[in-house]
């Protein structure tokens, strides 16, 4: 009768060669030098039974027979770890034994119903063994289903022409336990794309040959030529056909398995997690001391202090929390930080009950601790609900110190932010977080209570939040009114309603009450960078000229460089200029030194990333912000690498200048605040108020005020992949990045100079490994990245004359950049083979050019005081 699966004859054995092979190398690289294996053997294929009622269901009884292990490339004796060694030494002679029992498979219509194999047989072997049983399962009429194989319940289509058949596997739409996380940045992250074809050719009814090929690839996102790919090659050939055992009869399947092996049983088709044991792998304490040394703090601008944090990670990721409380608790005060930042940075629920139960937030004195935790909670790369949970908790228990209560609820609208982007809104931490910091944010009577609530939801940015921010920015004073409108700024400029657009504009246009030049120049940041109207900007354009001295010179450059960076508000800023010909002459000459400019650090195929920096002084020549902004981004996202802040005010009685108008009464104030990964961080204070300001500037040695030191793990990508052919691989890809920026402000009575720097120090390092597991071998490949940089930002302000004179440097120094790639295979027994290549460039430092008016100040400032220093430009 017909039969719509393949069919085989009765009494006759069918004999196959098969042969599985893997292959690990980088994306784009042939495979003849990749490293990997191959396992061949004899396959034996024979008729059980078949059902009287239905010629289409039958059992076919399957058997592994003279396997061997060899090098899937040719390697020369020497690095040949298979050399010499017999199939039974390699394997191990109870995986052989077992390898070699045979399983049984009932096809019905082609698939696969039932799997009988020995139920205590290892894992590894029974993957294998399912490998090549799902080879047998295919549909003789073209068309899609959804079926079950080793690799899950599958979307899979059959093209079918003649005597030839090709089954496509849809892998991305597999169901199978999935292990692993990524990062929550889609720039930071890595990008998988497999695919899974199979050819089967038919003779007589029954399979001539079968070959199968299952690709995956895995980028980086951020450079996309760093990589790795795995490819899973099965093939299976008919050799000959001869004379085989009779069928058994009957009419129940149970009752033919009885009769065959009582020890059958019936086992899922879909592949079995598992895991080899590391034999020789060092505890979480000997890998600690091993690495110790490179984690002292002076040593956080090294590529080896990144690496280090990165491989601890890994560890700390395997230990109990007993294991990871013995280093916590028997560290020194120096390392500890370091410590802190890796074992929270592991995100397993151990290391955060280890962490916590180290950690009390009624002790004043380890502030420094407890802010190293939370800030590693910010920035964790797939924070769980129940992070959110426990730092809720201790927000409403005792807090020692009131910096720490500030951050803690401030890192609390960063996790909100990050568990909303992935859904995670409805949680019911998420609810209660974010219910908590609105209820007590309308309740909070103190400024400093309020601000700090106002900073956690310029990281949370709810919508819900909008109508909040906008009350603050209009009607609070300074410095709070400050910080709702940075926190609106922060929003994606879809969420800015008609509302929005109205306060910023009468913000900007003091309809209702004076605001500070801080204030009205974000909200103009508002208006411009949310698709303005044509109204809108002609009305900004018109109030150039009749604004405050150097608010005039700030927002001229502010429109000057939406123009010359062709930011989206940028047709319509043209189009207004045009119909305002006639009077732009006067409005558009006007002196000072504020200035707004933004250019490209680096322009790559992957990722660009830009930086902009504006200042903003008074009239009298002192400083009131500077803003410097780096911001990364490719095709469909955008990160907001960092954003240094510093802010001044009340400050012209040190030069016994007059105040702008609407600032005589300010409290003398300057400090600094920070975004770092789109996360905010608590502001720091240089000094605050006018005693604090004297005593600070008699003893100024400029010494720079730390403002964030660290290591952060910003890729974070771990992926489990089961492999058609049995084995299962494993990619890990991390990227840390040690840092250590700092600022300082010193002025000069006697050259009336003062002086801002910013000086930001980072390594980053990136390991990617991608490893092929198979019980008795494994394969895979290694790379590494590295790059150790300084970026300086310096500006420097003469107010002995007017408009003052400002030269403001950006410097990259000169960064070795070096990257790795390491294929290999080993044994348990430690025999391992190993390649590996490398470069190592050093990147040519760069001054970033900042705009022309910019390089002629310097050439004065650094002029008139000596020609020693001009060597700048």
């Amino acid at each position: 009768g017909h039969t719509t699966g393949p069919s085989l004859n009765n009494d006759k054995l069918y004999k196959f060669t098969y042969s599985a092979e893997v292959y690990v190398d980088q994306v784009k690289a042939s495979l003849q030098k990749s490293a990997g294996y191959r396992m061949s053997s004899g396959v034996d294929v024979n008729l059980l039974w078949r059902n009287p009622e239905n010629d289409d269901d039958q059992l076919i009884k399957i058997t592994i027979r003279d396997v061997q292990v060899e090098n899937v490339n040719e390697r020369p004796a020497a690095k040949n770890i298979f050399k010499g060694k017999s199939t039974e030494k390699i394997i191990g002679k109870e995986y052989l034994e077992a390898l070699q029992r045979p399983i049984v498979l009932e096809l019905v219509r082609g698939k696969v119903k039932n799997f009988y194999s020995y139920q205590n047989e290892p894992g590894f072997t029974q993957n294998i063994k399912r490998g090549l049983a799902s080879l047998f399962q295919l549909q003789l009429h073209s068309g899609a289903a959804r079926e079950v194989d080793i690799s899950g319940k599958c979307n899979t289509t059959y093209h079918v022409r003649q005597d030839q058949v090709t089954k496509i596997k849809a892998l991305d739409s597999c169901e199978i336990e999935k292990q692993g996380f990524t990062s929550h940045s889609q720039i930071l992250d890595v990008s998988t794309k497999a695919t899974s074809a199979t050819i089967y050719v038919l003779e007589d009814g029954f399979i001539k040959s079968i070959k199968a090929e299952e690709n995956y690839g895995l980028l980086l996102n951020s450079r996309r030529k760093t990589g790795a790919k795995i490819v899973s090659k099965q093939k299976l050939e008919l050799k000959s056909v001869q004379a085989g055992p009779g069928l058994i009869a009957g009419k129940q399947v149970a009752s033919i398995i009885k009769t065959l092996d009582s020890s059958y049983v019936a086992v899922p088709l879909v592949a079995e997690p598992v895991k080899s044991e590391c034999k020789k792998c060092p505890s979480l304490s000997e890998h600690w001391q091993s690495i110790r040394e490179h984690m002292y703090p002076e040593k956080l601008s090294k590529a080896e202090a990144a690496r280090s944090f990165l491989s601890f990670i890994q560890n700390i990721r395997k230990a109990t929390k007993e294991d990871i409380l013995q280093i916590i608790r028997n560290e020194n005060k120096e390392l500890l930080p370091q410590v802190v930042d890796a074992v929270t940075s592991a995100q397993t629920s151990a290391s955060l009950e280890a962490v916590l139960e180290f950690i009390d937030f009624k002790d004043a004195s380890t502030a420094t601790l407890q802010e190293r935790f939370l800030y590693a909670c910010g920035f964790a790369s797939h924070p769980s609900e129940m992070l959110l949970k426990t730092l809720t908790a201790k927000f409403k228990g005792d807090i020692a110190n009131e910096e720490i209560r500030e951050t803690l609820v401030i890192v609390m609208g960063a996790l909100i932010r990050k568990l909303c982007d992935r859904e995670g809104c409805k949680l019911p931490a998420v609810v209660e977080a974010k219910r908590l910091i609105l209820s007590r944010l309308e309740k909070a009577k103190k400024d400093d209570n309020v601000r700090m609530y106002l900073l956690a939801l310029k990281n949370a940015l709810l919508p819900e939040a909008i109508p909040l921010l906008l009350k603050y920015a209009e009607s609070e004073e300074g410095p709070l009114s400050n910080v709702a409108a940075t926190a609106l700024q922060r929003y994606d400029p879809s969420f800015l309603t008609k509302e929005v657009k109205e306060t910023m504009n009468r913000i900007y246009h003091q309809n209702r009450k004076v605001h500070e030049k801080t204030v009205r120049t974000t909200a103009a940041a508002v208006i411009l960078n949310s698709n303005p109207s044509y109204m809108e900007v002609k009305n900004i354009l018109l109030s150039i000229g009749e604004l405050p001295l150097e608010m005039n010179k700030y927002m001229l450059s502010m429109i000057q460089d939406i123009l010359h960076f062709e930011l989206p508000s940028s047709k319509t800023v043209r189009q207004v200029l045009k119909d305002m010909r006639a009077h732009n002459y006067d409005r558009f000459s006007k002196m000072g030194s504020s200035s707004a400019y933004s250019g490209y650090m680096t322009r790559g195929p992957d990722v660009s990333s830009t930086y902009s920096l504006d200042i903003l002084y008074s009239g009298s020549g002192i400083l009131r912000r500077s803003n410097m902004n780096i911001r990364v981004f490719d095709r469909n996202a955008e990160l907001h690498a960092s954003q240094v802040v510093i802010e001044a005010q009340g400050l012209e009685s040190i030069i016994a200048a007059t105040p702008d108008e609407g600032e005589e009464n300010l409290d003398s104030f300057a400090g600094m605040s920070a975004i770092l990964f789109d996360v905010q961080l608590r502001p720091v204070t240089f000094f605050q108020g006018y005693g604090d300001l004297m005593s600070k500037m008699f003893s100024a040695t400029g010494d720079p005020i730390n403002v964030v030191k660290g290591l952060i793990l910003l890729t974070d990508h771990s992926q489990e992949i089961q492999l058609q052919s049995g084995p299962r691989a494993s990619a890990e890809f991390l990227g840390g990045l040690a840092i250590d920026i700092s600022g300082g402000m010193e002025f000069s009575l006697w050259y009336r100079e003062s002086k801002t720097n910013i000086k930001n120090r980072v390594a980053m390092f990136i390991a990617g490994n991608t490893e092929v597991d198979s019980f008795f071998v494994k394969t895979g490949m290694e790379t590494t990245l590295e790059v150790e940089t300084t970026l300086d930002f310096i500006s420097t302000v003469q107010f002995s004359q007017y408009p003052f004179l400002v030269c403001m440097q950006m410097d990259r120094v000169e960064s070795p950049f070096r990257r790795y790639v390491t294929k290999y295979e080993s044994l348990p027994s430690g025999r391992r083979y190993t390649a590996r290549r490398g470069k190592a460039e050093l990147l040519a430092g760069n001054e970033y050019p900042l705009h022309q008016e910019n390089s002629n100040m310097c050439r004065k400032v650094f002029g008139a005081k000596s020609d020693s220093s001009s060597n700048w430009f």
